[in-house]
């Protein structure tokens, strides 16, 4: 286990005196890619399966607003920053604005398919909307929960083929690439969090962190799969049989849900760190499986 270096303060796991933090000789690394701009997807570019193709699509539909969101939340609470956790911020802003432009250039695609994304977009802007007045601190933990889910399902996407397979490509290495970079900064808004909270005591940190995941997993499933069935019913898809199919799709096969409740889990362990799971293998093992393929332009 890496020592705990002086420039992050983190909690240390009831079980054990010793830390762990975010590795010392993690490297963050900005990828400026561009993907699908002489290939729009098709409509159904999911294994022509209606299903996953509104699910990932009403995923792309709240990443603009919500990545601007991250990235405020996080560099609200940059100042005092020891200087490796500050330079952390800096890459993972660069990041989320990649990440960010190709988002917006994929809902437009998905607009020019046939679908219309308005609603889903109006009701994110809105309920951003009702942020502003909140305390800072608030608006970073639900960033902290909201980037452990995508830590969650990035990990899941690159260890397990199945979520793609049958994918377009182009549009497949889009979401391959995205995963990358969010294992990549995965802890950074914790460590921010850890930054900004440092004279909290380790009840409040775990009671304020706890409560802020219970809320965001209940409004991040019932908005997603309201987008979801949405988009599924201006495929003229509608009724019980396929809501059935979309909790299939989610709890059974490829069921990434059910996969990541572990994870899900563990964010509510005393002494949780994002890194207490380095999974920086899938990162290597992407960038090399798809040098050419992805990273390559």
């Amino acid at each position: 286990m890496t020592a705990m270096t002086p420039t992050i303060a983190l909690e240390r796991s009831a079980a054990s005196s010793k830390p762990v933090p975010t590795p010392a000789d993690l490297t963050i690394t900005i990828r400026d890619r561009r993907f699908g701009r002489n290939a729009p997807p098709g409509r159904w570019w999911l294994n022509n399966d209606p299903v996953a193709t509104a699910w990932h699509n009403a995923l792309s539909a709240t990443f603009p607003r919500g990545e601007a969101f991250f990235i405020e939340s996080v560099k609200a609470h940059r100042d005092g920053a020891p200087p490796k956790l500050e330079a952390e911020i800096r890459a993972f802003v660069k990041q989320e604005i990649n990440h960010t432009r190709e988002h917006v250039a994929f809902n437009r695609m998905a607009e020019a398919a046939g679908y219309d994304i308005a609603k889903i977009d109006k009701r994110v802007e809105e309920m951003l909307a009702l942020t502003k007045d909140r305390p800072v601190i608030v608006n970073l933990a639900a960033t902290m929960a909201l980037e452990h889910y995508t830590a969650m399902m990035a990990h899941e996407f690159l260890a397990n083929p199945a979520h793609f397979a049958g994918a377009e490509p182009e549009t497949a290495n889009m979401w391959r690439w995205h995963a990358i970079e969010e294992i990549e900064h995965k802890g950074v808004a914790y460590d921010t969090w850890l930054h900004a909270t440092k004279g909290w005591s380790r009840f409040k940190r775990w009671k304020v962190k706890s409560l802020m995941m219970v809320i965001v997993t209940k409004n991040f499933f019932t908005h997603r799969v309201e987008d979801t069935l949405d988009l599924l019913a201006q495929d003229g898809l509608t009724g019980a049989k396929w809501k059935w199919k979309l909790a299939a799709y989610l709890l059974w096969k490829p069921g990434v849900v059910r996969r990541v409740f572990p994870a899900w889990v563990s964010y509510f362990l005393p002494g949780f760190h994002p890194w207490q799971h380095d999974d920086r293998a899938l990162i290597a093992k992407m960038d090399s499986e798809f040098s050419d393929a992805v990273m390559a332009r």
